[in-house]
């Protein structure tokens, strides 16, 4: 087993980290071995490398909770070795599909580093060769998922389920990418309809429902009876943004293991949305001079903008409010099971520091 590997399964989690560690590496060498292609010793080096550079080294928070819904659907602590392994390799499935996305998004925003290391395509000898990376990553999830579900009644489901995940994350990212062009910086553009979609489409769908509709499949559950649980979860997704948002500007930086640079980087966050909706003239004038902007003063007078428009208070007046919904939403389940995966998911976020 990868060094990498081994270390997810030290640390939080219990033996669901173990286990699922453990699936990592068969996985692996099951793509290693694909019969499918003629592999070459140069090839199976480039690949194995890729994989443990790309797909470790996250907290696996998507993964896992593949694992702890489906425990919690069929009302165990403890899974047979069967149920196990499928739930462990559709949390993989998903890991897989976060480093295929991670992979192209470092590219197409030129990005320096990821996950403390720099990102795929900056490592000497790799450059471009990382978008045909990227695609083998999203086809290894086909090869995943055909060798290990082809025959299982829900199959079809969780084909579709992948597909229409991807088509709405790759969509939330054209937006999000051409409403902040390099070169176009139009703040005009910005406001809470298309922060929202841009944050629903890009991250809620694969980062929230897709666990949670991985693990209703595993269950034998039709996900057309779960609408409101969808919904529910990407409401749950678009929370978690913005509270994203709010950490990279008012966030402790020792806390949430980086310092904020969504003021320099342009980005349409929720913070600048609610300023340029309340703010004056003078204060829009402000934002429109320094908002995407890298040297500290600009950044600082963009910061005191918002402490002046008290968006720290507006902030805390959405979580509570967002809170108060999501409760009522999840109470409103006739599912026992479900109101407590879905309160699973939105304890961990709820006024979270990091």
């Amino acid at each position: 087993m990868a060094a990498a590997a081994v270390a997810l399964s030290n640390g939080s989690g219990g033996d669901s980290k173990a286990e699922f560690a453990e699936i990592y590496s068969r996985l692996k060498e099951e793509m290693l071995e694909d019969p499918a292609f003629e592999f070459t010793d140069e090839s199976l080096q480039w690949i194995e490398r890729m994989l443990d550079y790309n797909v470790l080294g996250g907290k696996c928070n998507r993964g896992l909770s593949v694992i702890d819904s489906y425990k919690t659907l069929k009302g165990v602590d403890v899974l047979r070795k069967e149920e196990t392994f499928l739930a462990c390799t559709l949390g993989w499935c998903i890991e897989w599909l976060q480093a295929y996305f991670l992979v192209l998004d470092d590219i197409m925003d030129n990005s320096q580093t990821r996950r403390g290391q720099p990102c795929w395509f900056r490592v000497p000898q790799v450059g471009l060769i990382a978008v045909n990376d990227g695609i083998i990553l999203r086809n290894h999830i086909s090869r995943i998922l055909q060798r290990h579900f082809r025959g299982k009644p829900y199959y079809v489901d969780l084909i579709d389920l992948f597909n229409e995940v991807e088509f709405k994350t790759a969509s939330g990212q054209l937006l999000d990418l051409i409403t902040t062009h390099e070169g176009e910086k139009d703040l005009t553009k910005y406001n809470l309809n298309v922060h929202r979609r841009i944050v629903q489409y890009k991250t809620a769908y694969y980062s929230f429902y897709l666990p949670v509709a991985c693990a209703l499949l595993l269950s034998g559950e039709n996900l057309d009876n779960f609408g409101d649980v969808k919904n529910i979860l990407v409401e749950m997704g678009t929370y978690f943004q913005v509270q994203d948002d709010y950490l990279d500007c008012f966030g402790d930086p020792e806390s949430i293991g980086k310092i904020g640079t969504d003021i320099e980087d342009y980005k349409c966050s929720w913070l600048v949305v609610q300023a340029l909706e309340h703010a004056d003239e003078s204060q829009k004038g402000i934002l429109l001079e320094n908002y995407g902007k890298s040297d500290p003063e600009s950044v600082a007078k963009v910061k005191d903008l918002y402490k002046e428009l008290d968006l720290e208070t507006a902030f805390h007046k959405y979580e509570r409010e967002s809170y108060n919904k999501l409760i009522a939403d999840i109470e409103a389940q006739p599912s026992k099971a479900v109101q407590k995966v879905l309160m699973s998911f939105l304890e961990k976020i709820y006024k979270r520091q990091k």
